[in-house]
């Protein structure tokens, strides 16, 4: 008799949520579904899909990569090892930016190392009158974020270069309502790059390779020039970095620089206006 997903998943040494998103991919359903048909029998082909799949997954490679793809602001963006996978915690950082440009008509934004696109492409479809760009220096990353930005309909332009160097130094200064950052901040040698799925993804999303404030550094420096007055730098960071980061914001001589807190509680982006 062949087997069902109820079975195999329930035999695969897998967490339930990990072993129904892979069975889900691999039939090519929803969680709906593969609860009241979870007791069909299973091709052979779609139980060594699982199969095979079950075992990378055991292995530690973290299920977004297997299944290509994670949900973040409710919409589906395609992910590969090419690009960090999208957290829930940077909708914050989102919701931030939207919050500090709600009042300002066509507002131009900008998105620094935007790896999938995930925060980009959710401020263009959050605001469809804004302008919004997106930096990234790895290739790869711009080749995942603009077929996310194509399959969505969210009108991004990208940029290839590092941070703000991307920028085209002829155009006019002080072009920009708000710009926004989630850069590598993991100090090299934390134990955490060692761990989990961070062991899968891109090492130069995660770490500057050095204390973990060199991104945010150069980020916090060299923004001044390019907001509007009165435009907000909003930066993601480390749970410890927080009262490092302000330093750094009111260094560079932004205004009301503060920390906002994420859903655990924890100092997650600060900010501050020009």
């Amino acid at each position: 008799m062949a087997d069902c997903a109820r079975a195999l998943m329930a035999g695969s040494g897998l967490e339930t949520v990990d072993a129904r998103a892979l069975m889900a991919h691999v039939l090519g359903v929803n969680r709906a579904w593969l609860i009241a048909h979870g007791d069909d029998p299973l091709s052979p082909e779609a139980a060594a899909r699982f199969d095979e799949l079950a075992a990378r997954r055991r292995a530690g490679e973290p299920v977004a990569y297997l299944v290509g793809e994670r949900e973040f602001m409710g919409h589906r963006l395609q992910v590969s090892p090419d690009v960090l996978i999208p957290r829930p915690e940077t909708e914050l950082l989102v919701e931030t930016a939207l919050a500090c440009v709600a009042g300002r008509a066509a507002p131009a934004l900008l998105d620094l190392g935007t790896g999938s696109g995930a925060i980009a492409i959710s401020l263009a479809l959050a605001r469809p009158d804004a302008r919004v760009r997106a930096t990234d220096l790895s290739a790869g990353a711009l080749a995942v974020a603009r077929a996310n930005a194509r399959r969505l309909d969210a009108d991004v332009e990208f940029l290839h270069g590092d941070w703000l160097d991307a920028l085209n130094p002829a155009q006019p200064a002080a072009i920009y309502d708000a710009i926004v950052a989630n850069p590598p901040y993991i100090a090299d040698g934390d134990r955490h790059l060692a761990e989990g799925d961070l062991r899968f993804e891109p090492r130069g999303a995660l770490t500057d390779g050095a204390d973990g404030l060199q991104a945010l550094r150069a980020i916090a420096a060299g923004a001044g020039c390019w907001l509007k007055p009165g435009g907000w730098l909003w930066l993601e960071h480390g749970w410890d970095q927080a009262a490092a980061v302000r330093a750094l914001l009111a260094g560079a001589g932004l205004s009301g620089v503060e920390s906002r807190r994420d859903l655990a509680g924890i100092e997650r982006i600060s900010g501050g206006y020009l």
